[in-house]
């Protein structure tokens, strides 16, 4: 087959991540791939620095003027290294419709691609929608627009069960069917390793409240209270803010190469996941999938991951919870966490990409 994934960006987030195994998967399998997306960030507005220079605030100026230029270098996400072709297209709409090739399936991966997939010729390809957010949380007229798109007709399909959910029990049933994020088992696998000593607790970083860094600071102080050797570990696509800053001391890796992210898992005895918001939450499994236990709230793909023995799901934006479990797993019997991690892997490690990939055909099928 033909097919054409439309995207509005690419990054080093989890949900680019998705999408460019996916592309390289189908091409993987003979299908003929093509990723068309937006274009590299444009310069910022002048108006940060100008402000800042009404001020006398010299400092301001040049912070002003560095992250305007900073926002024109184009990110290497995971599409670039995907070796899956690539087009880009206008930020707004896919205006140069021409651009792209005729096909027998066009898939959206954010809202608004759905309704640019919406306004595409059938020759374009049959629409399917991969949906991998409920994105409510942006505000203004979003919500209203987000509806109206998850409402076109299209074949719908769910990175989870609970986003599943949460939409449909907001608009109805929408036939929405569910094909559950997987992970690299190639690249994400460790050796079977005993817990460390002094204990390591692991998360990713972003300055974004939704994604919970307050809750980690919060409970890995609390931890530290019983246990002050303990040692922090994080990594993410950002440097850490004054609003949301790391657990002190923490080990903190920016933007690591993608073959030294899974030796950060191994080096974990735990790995947190706070998120207030989540779709799925990628780096649970990827964790997981090196044999480090995971201690999670009930957000995303968190309540069907950690289940049965896989790992310890505590109640939502609960710091003293994530402690408390977090504590109890650090000093369980050694035999006890080596268990958890056996079953964390095993888990991980029952469910390919190829496996994803093949549901995904299933469920798109032959009707939109």
């Amino acid at each position: 087959m033909r097919i054409t994934f439309i995207t509005p960006q690419d990054s080093l987030t989890g949900g680019i991540r998705v999408i460019a195994t996916y592309a390289r998967c189908l091409q993987d399998l003979g299908h003929s791939v093509l990723i068309a997306c937006a274009p590299p960030h444009r310069l910022g507005g002048l108006r940060p620095a100008l402000r800042a220079l009404r001020r006398g605030d010299l400092a301001g100026v040049w912070e002003a003027t560095r992250q305007r230029f900073m926002k024109a270098v184009p990110e290497v996400g995971h599409i670039a290294n995907s070796g899956v072709p690539c087009i880009i297209f206008d930020h707004q709409q896919p205006r140069q419709v021409a651009m792209l090739p005729e096909a027998d399936l066009l898939i959206a991966t954010w809202w608004e691609t759905a309704i640019w997939v919406d306004a595409m010729p059938r020759s374009k390809g049959r629409k399917v929608h991969l949906i991998q957010g409920y994105e409510i949380w942006t505000g203004g007229d979003v919500r209203a627009r987000l509806h109206a798109a998850l409402r076109l007709p299209n074949r719908k399909i769910a990175i989870s069960s609970q986003l599943k959910f949460d939409i449909e029990a907001e608009l109805g049933d929408l036939d929405i069917r569910v094909v559950p994020n997987a992970v690299d088992l190639v690249q994400f696998d460790a050796p079977w390793r005993d817990r460390g000593s002094p204990p390591t607790v692991g998360f990713t970083y972003s300055p974004l409240l939704i994604k919970g860094a307050d809750l980690i600071h919060e409970a890995c102080r609390l931890v530290r209270q019983e246990i002050p050797e303990l040692r922090t570990l994080a990594f993410g696509s950002e440097h850490p803010t004054e609003d949301l800053p790391l657990p002190p001391d923490t080990e903190f890796h920016y933007r690591p190469a993608q073959d030294r992210i899974p030796g950060l898992y191994a080096r974990c005895d735990a790995w947190l996941f706070a998120s207030r918001l989540d779709s799925f939450g990628l780096p649970m499994l990827e964790a997981m999938a090196c044999r480090t236990p995971v201690i999670g709230v009930p957000i995303g793909a968190a309540p069907d991951l950690l289940a049965d023995g896989a790992g310890i799901l505590v109640p939502s934006e609960s710091p003293q919870a994530i402690a408390t479990a977090l504590m109890a797993l650090l000093r369980s019997p050694a035999d006890a966490w080596r268990r958890m991690s056996v079953i964390s892997y095993e888990r991980a490690h029952a469910y390919s990409w190829d496996d994803a990939t093949a549901l995904l055909l299933e469920a798109i099928g032959d009707q939109p």
